[in-house]
């Protein structure tokens, strides 16, 4: 088996618009044959004269989806770390990761697996740490393993993906799964996404003896740092609507300045039970120095099988089947519109080196929970360069070597508060939400489990959760509407799965667990 995959690559250049056409020379006049300029190694390796772009549109365009994807090694260290125990997420044993670590081993797995993708898949998208689950990680599977048995279960969800890869498998699933379905997976994570960052903003809260959240206090905005976040979300929102080039990393940047201003002008601190008004997490204050050796000690720092032993096969199985579906059909949509975005799609929807995208892609998991950095997979952001020029592998080499150079400016992590990345887990959320137009709403075998799956992933704090009620409601409700014989074998095998999931304390208790 090879990775280098070039079923479908491409044969010939694409035809010269006529309103670009350069006027006739003496050589076409008498139809000579014209003189060829000299293919350069990249222009032969990548392609890029066939696919109709030349090497200023790649360098560009890499430049661009590095701008516009930058915001995770600021977030990234945010979801999953923390600078002291008190304000990172801990695990079930009390661990927790350092931001720093994490922002370093999040700019050296993105830059890595991004140039693989683009020497090996040549196609113009970059990959770093997935948002959805890397906030499934930080605020679900840690309460019941360690932080190294959860990287250990990203590992496997990886080595999983890979041989769904290799072996075809991940297309026969991908087509199982009905694509309504689908949709409403990535909107549930979508909203999923954006109440997290409502809740760790203060712009909803918790209340006791009355509604089970409110906006803010009381029902008003009452804190400075929450009014950071509207501003940051608002911002965000208007440079991402208006289609500026790494507008979210903007939005972080500038939104920064204003809170640290507003923390260098009032003194807020950091939030407590007799400060409520402070920072939820880290204040902004600038301090020590801008650039450092970036601190690999996380590399390594993963436990293969350790979470079978601590919360048994059944539960950990299941763990991973929900990083694999989330990697899973994220990873295919998002690769299938962007190659149609870069034109570089054939009518079949399929793309050139298509295993090998996939296969690179499930390496770009197994390399994010070895270095505990989170599953990597490819980015939407990454329109944003093809829509700079980018059509092939040598703009993801630009980003990727971007992605390397930034692991020097970690400390930089410690100065945004978790507020301004609220902000942009909001925006991306809504991103995500484009998805529910693939939905018809007007046939209730389709709009309720597809209602069902968005809405259990937020109100029960749980991507997993949501997917299973997508699946049982599915195949139950089509089954019992008479169209039982459309319901694919494996959505059954996976139902039924989940049934057990779901039933697993009951289970425990009878087994004496």
């Amino acid at each position: 088996m090879t990775i280098l995959d070039h079923s479908h690559e491409e044969h010939s250049a694409p035809t010269t618009s006529t309103s670009r056409r350069a006027p006739r020379t003496a050589a076409q006049a008498t139809g000579a044959p014209l003189p060829q300029a000299p293919e350069s190694f990249l222009d032969r390796f990548f392609h890029i004269t066939r696919r109709g772009s030349t090497l200023a549109r790649e360098f560009r365009g890499g430049l661009v989806t590095f701008f516009t994807m930058a915001y995770i090694v600021i977030l990234n260290p945010l979801i999953l770390g923390g600078f002291s125990a008190d304000n990172a997420p801990t695990d079930v044993a009390g661990g927790w990761l350092s931001a720093a670590q994490v922002g370093a081993v999040t700019g050296l797995t993105a830059g890595v697996m991004t140039i693989l993708f683009g020497l090996i898949a040549n196609l113009p998208f970059g990959l770093a740490a997935g948002l959805g689950i890397n906030s499934f990680l930080a605020v679900s599977v840690i309460h019941e393993v360690t932080w190294p048995e959860a990287m250990g279960l990203v590992v496997i969800n990886g080595i999983l993906i890979v041989l769904f890869g290799v072996t075809g498998a991940r297309t026969a699933i991908f087509r199982a799964v009905p694509k309504e379905l689908k949709a409403a997976i990535t909107v549930g994570i979508g909203l999923f996404i954006a109440f997290i960052g409502f809740v760790d903003s203060g712009f909803v809260r918790p209340t006791t003896g009355g509604p089970p959240v409110q906006l803010g206090d009381g029902g008003s905005i009452t804190s400075l740092p929450t009014l950071v976040f509207v501003v940051g979300l608002l911002s965000m929102g208007i440079l991402v609507a208006r289609k500026v080039q790494g507008g979210l990393l903007i939005g972080i940047v500038g939104t920064t300045v204003l809170a640290a201003v507003v923390e260098a002008a009032l003194k807020l601190g950091a939030a407590s039970a007799i400060n409520p008004g402070g920072w939820h997490l880290n204040t902004p204050v600038l301090s020590g120095q801008l650039v450092s050796a970036p601190d690999l000690g996380l590399v390594g720092h993963f436990d293969l099988f350790g979470s079978f032993g601590r919360i048994g096969g059944l539960a950990a199985t299941m763990l991973v089947f929900t990083l694999v579906f989330t990697n899973f059909f994220d990873a295919m949509g998002t690769m299938t519109g962007l190659a149609k975005s870069a034109g570089v799609a054939h009518k079949d929807g399929t793309f050139p080196r298509l295993k090998s995208a996939f296969i690179v892609e499930g390496f770009g998991a197994v390399a994010g929970g070895a270095t505990s950095g989170s599953s990597n997979t490819v980015y939407i952001d990454s329109a944003a360069g093809i829509g700079e020029g980018a059509r092939t592998g040598l703009a993801s080499v630009v980003t990727g070597v971007l992605f390397l150079g930034s692991m020097f400016l970690t400390p930089l992590t410690s100065v945004v508060p978790l507020e301004v990345a609220a902000a942009a887990l909001v925006v991306v959320g809504a991103m995500m939400m484009a998805q529910i137009r693939e939905i018809k709403f007007t046939k209730f075998t389709v709009a309720l489990p597809a209602f069902l799956t968005i809405v259990t992933m937020p109100l029960s704090y749980s991507i997993a959760n949501g997917i299973g009620v997508g699946f049982v409601s599915w195949a139950v409700i089509g089954a019992a509407s008479g169209k039982a014989k459309k319901i694919h074998p494996l959505m059954w095998v996976v139902s039924i799965g989940f049934l057990v999931y779901f039933a697993r304390g009951p289970i425990n208790h009878l087994l004496g667990g």
